[in-house]
């Protein structure tokens, strides 16, 4: 359902709208995890997150009769940002469905870029629910996280940068760690690998407790989370893979890995010290695999996805308190 002709379809429609976010490297952190870490820091892109990509990926594909009706996401706030914002540029109007235990920082940015939010109960109620009876009533069109060809097409386009940004460095093979709630990011970077690095390997990462496409990919079918909530790791905190994207990665990925939120917190403060990047605990869990699991990699050369920076200010304060 998703192909490379739709990720560099995506990349035409996305040029001179994302940005094209650099891929960094520090010899502390090289020294700290023991091989070459390529830091890819989408972090740097607009709203903050590479789910900007995705958001303008799917907007701009809709048929413009459609399009003027409006949008609807949900999101616990990257992907919100990312749709909003795109629905903004694109003058048209947005709902956004968010738990209400989602960062204040991202409801206040996703309310700001116009959208209108509707708050909901992780643990009690279904959002996949409520976006259908809301797309229905106003007649919006649905623009699902993850689970949508648009928007993994337009998260491929992160991968298309890493091959070439790493072949500017001269590197032939890699793993690429990329943090993984529904796969959206995760698959869309294996698919655009495939094309153009083959020789790059891409490897989930996930918090502990919301380890469900490390679960999947082990036992070979779709294995759900426990529970909704508990991790600081809010943007990447999902039920399951999704049933497009986990097809994907079980051709494409390599086992995933499953860090701690307390290493996702140190993984903060070193990106902040050494790259002077600031990263969420969901974005920064890719980094914390590379750093604290090198036992689990096989390559000698890593690229690490940063996936977002939207963090409260008082966790990031308190990241840079415990590890600064």
């Amino acid at each position: 359902m998703v192909s490379i002709e739709m990720i560099v379809a995506a990349r035409a429609r996305l040029r001179g709208h994302a940005r094209r976010t650099p891929l960094l490297s520090s010899p502390f952190i090289d020294e700290l995890a023991g091989r070459r870490v390529f830091v890819k820091a989408e972090c740097l892109q607009h709203t903050g997150s590479f789910k900007f990509r995705g958001g303008w990926s799917a907007v701009s594909a809709l048929d413009p009769a459609v399009r003027a009706r409006g949008v609807i996401a949900f999101s616990s706030g990257n992907h919100a940002q990312g749709v909003a914002l795109a629905a903004k540029l694109h003058g048209v109007p947005s709902v956004i469905i968010m738990p209400s235990d989602a960062p204040k920082l991202k409801i206040a940015n996703t309310r700001a870029l116009g959208a209108d939010v509707v708050l909901y109960d992780r643990a009690t109620q279904d959002r996949d629910a409520i976006g259908a009876a809301l797309s229905g009533e106003r007649k919006l069109t649905l623009i699902k996280p993850f689970d949508e060809p648009q928007v993994i097409a337009g998260q491929g386009t992160t991968g298309l940068e890493i091959a070439e940004q790493t072949e500017e460095e001269g590197i032939r093979s890699a793993e690429v760690l990329i943090p993984c709630g529904g796969g959206g990011l995760t698959s869309g970077i294996a698919l655009a690998l495939e094309a153009s690095a083959p020789a790059f390997r891409v490897r989930p990462c996930e918090p502990e407790g919301f380890d469900d496409t490390t679960r999947s990919l082990a036992s070979g079918k779709i294995e759900r989370n426990a529970a909704m909530t508990g991790s600081i790791c809010d943007a990447i905190i999902t039920p399951q893979p999704g049933n497009i994207t986990f097809p994907i990665l079980q051709r494409l990925a390599g086992a995933g890995i499953v860090v701690t939120d307390e290493e996702a917190l140190r993984a903060m403060a070193i990106a902040f010290v050494r790259l002077k990047i600031v990263v969420e605990p969901g974005g920064a869990v890719a980094l914390a695999a590379a750093l604290f699991h090198g036992d689990q990699l096989e390559e000698d050369n890593v690229v690490v996805v940063t996936s977002g920076g939207n963090v409260d200010a008082d966790i990031f304060a308190g990241a840079l308190a415990r590890h600064g």
